[in-house]
């Protein structure tokens, strides 16, 4: 018998294919899973020199062995009449193919998986010409002398950023490896360069000593490297001196040629008005009201010592529309000053990308609020054009942002953001920007990642906060959005508005007393606010007082305040749903008219946004008014006013119901609010029994569906209410 028969019989070749093949198997899958579990390198590796070493004594075991049905025997002693090789190979054989098989469908559900994750990541090849510019550490005995080489870092990162092909980290995430212990080479790959320049300053009354070094990040080699001792005086000729060798160096070895553009430092000589820029940029990045109101003084002090100081200027501009934000200062009044000065430097710089972002995202909120939503239309490709001109730019992409219509434009946007999260990858505010994204698409859990990313790099964040407060209410967790909002007021103890809107959210679980608590807080700090307005109103409609929240929601018409925070439309909602009620909705009409002519007026061609919230909140009492017909052509005309600024009112499932209900649809709303509005959380509604006792949805309500809807909203309000309570005592209880 030929030995190739022999090893047939024997099933050594079975036995070798199936080894090969399961051991394949097991191997690619415990090295494929196992990382995922944390466990670590060496185990993988251990599992494959195992199954490689294992493969010749198996071979060996099937030559010498044989399975019969009394267990493993040599093979000598087997009979051969008795023998069951025949079996067995068909044995193994079975398993090779079902190794091969499920081999198949583990790699084919493998591979989905991660195209579900996206396109593997491809390592990014390293360009010789990039240099991250990380901050210069302050030797000063002054610790407040910060600021200064934090300035002196970011001027000499902005001029060597206009080196053509060199690639220069963004200034964030330089700065976001301060105190950290990471080397030269860690942080070089986690920003995506082959230099890294670094240095130090060191600052004595009017004299300074300033190191500075470049370095190569693969083998620490010092490419270049110089100290400076010179007065204050020449800081700037320092600046220049050194961006112009680092660039020099880069530029002569890595690109092959010397710089050859003039780079633009600061555009100031004055040391004390650069002194005051720099004081004011390190409260800005605080982005809190206090720190708002600190960089206006600073920055207006740096204009008094040099007005013709642009970037003082531009700086100032941003402050203010970041005030009118977050209700430091009146738009109108913030609006026009931010004009007359982005018109000033845009004379003087006319290519000033973030000037020209500026005056564009305020001349479009002054067209918008005048009563042409359409006009975001418009910006919104206009400041795509700006990006396009100067990706590296970051305002222009916030701003964008903020001009967002639809789920067409919100994909732009993140798309945008995510190529700037690639230039600047420890920017707390790109990450913050994009869990606004997120949320805006619904990708929740995106959207919270995204903004405990921001929290990490910055925990100062009250903003960041707000939004993750937002995300808790989503998934219903009422007591962690107000968690998040103390936390807020943590960060920012001046902001007036934060404690204003805990005071709303218990107002609406008519949790008076402790309402009480935090509106005296707002009315403390910011007495005539717009919030202190709606705080009155809705502290009247917690205790029940008609006649009081009558009286307070005419002040605030008569005032004619702003609509932040619903405080001018909840106003004349409030106003015309108690004459809805009581039949005086022509003598309340007759009233608003004449304290804001137009504010009823559908087809005014031009009113303010605060005008067309007011025409919406006014259909509850044009139910019980109007006819069907005129009802209707109402709704249908306003809908179309607001679909020509991009936005399709029928995405919203509150607008849908209350449409559906308005033109008497009674299954059709059933089925909206059954499907849309009672799967939400009830921390999401917390309106939702004021709004249905309105005339137009007697009927649905009455549907047992909607019966057994209402009453378990009632329930979880009930246990929110008395969680809320509880938390709230327990924490004044040890504090």
């Amino acid at each position: 018998m030929s030995l190739i028969v022999e090893l047939k019989r024997r099933n050594v070749f079975r036995v070798a294919a199936a080894y090969l093949v399961v051991g394949w198997l097991l191997t690619e899958v415990l090295t494929t899973i196992l990382p995922t579990l944390g466990a670590p390198d060496w185990i993988s590796r251990a599992i494959i020199l195992i199954f490689a070493f294992g493969f010749i004594p198996a071979v060996i075991l099937s030559w010498v062995y044989e399975l019969t049905p009394e267990g493993v025997k040599r093979e000598h002693e087997v009979v051969r009449d008795e023998s069951i090789t025949g079996h067995t190979a068909k044995k193994l054989d079975y398993v090779t193919i079902a190794a091969v098989i499920a081999g198949i469908i583990f790699f084919a559900f493998f591979s989905a998986k991660q195209f579900s994750n996206g396109p593997p990541e491809v390592e990014a090849v390293i360009s010789d010409a990039s240099v991250a510019v990380l901050p210069f550490e302050n030797l000063s005995a002054d610790a407040d002398h910060e600021y200064f080489s934090n300035g002196l870092t970011e001027t000499i990162l902005h001029m060597l950023a206009q080196i053509p092909d060199l690639k220069v980290a963004a200034r964030t995430s330089s700065f976001a490896f301060r105190d950290q212990n990471k080397t030269v080479q860690e942080i070089a790959a986690a920003l995506g360069v082959a230099h890294i320049l670094e240095g130090s300053v060191q600052r004595d009354g009017d004299q300074v000593r300033i190191t500075a070094q470049l370095i190569r990040a693969d083998d620490g080699f010092h490419v270049w490297s110089e100290n400076y001792d010179r007065t204050l005086d020449d800081i700037f000729g320092i600046q220049d001196e050194i961006a112009e060798k680092v660039g020099g160096a880069l530029s002569a070895s890595l690109l092959g040629a010397p710089v050859n553009n003039v780079m633009a430092g600061i555009n100031t000589r004055s040391p004390d008005a650069y002194d005051l820029y720099l004081q004011a940029i390190n409260e800005r990045d605080k982005f809190s009201h206090g720190g708002l109101l600190a960089a206006e003084g600073l920055l207006k002090g740096a204009l008094t010592i040099d007005p013709d100081f642009l970037d003082a200027k531009t700086e100032l501009a941003n402050n203010y529309l970041q005030q009118v934000e977050t209700g430091l200062m009146e738009a109108d009044d913030a609006f026009n000053s931010v004009l007359a000065i982005t018109n000033q430097v845009l004379a003087a710089s006319p290519d000033d990308v973030g000037a020209r972002a500026i005056k564009l995202f305020t001349e479009t909120q002054i067209t918008m609020r005048e009563g042409d939503p359409a006009a975001g239309l418009d910006a919104f490709d206009l400041l795509q054009e700006l990006i396009d001109e100067d990706p590296s730019a970051l305002q222009p992409r916030i701003f964008l942002n903020r001009m967002l219509r639809n789920d067409e434009q919100i994909e732009q946007a993140l798309t945008g953001m995510l190529e700037a999260l690639h230039l600047d990858p420890f920017n707390p505010r790109i990450h913050y920007e994009l869990g606004n994204i997120y949320s805006g698409l619904e990708q929740w859990d995106d959207a919270r990642a995204a903004l405990k990313k921001s929290l990490e790099l910055e925990p100062a964040q009250p903003n960041a906060y707000v939004t993750l407060a937002g995300l808790s209410l989503q998934k219903g967790d009422g007591l962690d959005y107000l968690q998040l909002f103390l936390a807020a007021m943590a960060a920012d103890p001046v902001d007036h508005e934060l404690p204003g809107m805990i005071a709303m959210y218990l107002y609406r679980l008519e949790l008076v007393e402790e309402g009480d608590d935090f509106r005296n807080r707002v009315m403390a700090i910011a007495p005539t606010s717009e919030i202190s307005y709606r705080l009155e109103l809705l502290r009247a409609m917690a205790t029940g007082d008609e006649d009081a929240g009558i009286a307070s929601a005419r002040r605030a018409i008569e005032d004619d305040i702003e609509d932040r925070r619903f405080s001018f439309g909840g106003a004349a909602l409030y106003l015309l749903r108690v004459a809805a009620a009581r039949g005086t909705v022509a003598e309340e009409s007759a009233y608003l008219e004449a304290q804001a002519p137009g504010i009823l007026d559908i087809e005014a061609t031009s009113v303010p946004s605060k005008y067309r919230v007011a025409q919406i909140s006014a259909f509850d009492a044009w139910y019980t008014t109007l006819s069907k017909d005129e009802l209707y052509r109402r709704i249908d005309y306003l809908r179309e006013i607001i679909a020509g600024s991009g936005v399709d009112l029928s995405d919203n499932p509150q607008i849908e119901f209350a449409t559906l209900a308005l033109r008497g649809e009674v299954e059709q709303a059933i089925e909206v609010a059954l499907e849309h509005l009672f799967s939400e959380p009830v921390a999401l509604n917390l309106d939702w029994e004021e709004n249905l006792k309105q005339a137009q949805y007697a009927e649905i309500i009455e549907d047992p569906r909607i019966q057994a809807a209402m009453k378990k909203w009632q329930d979880d309000e009930d246990a929110l209410r008395e969680q809320i309570r509880t938390y709230l005592a327990d924490l004044y209880a040890s504090s």
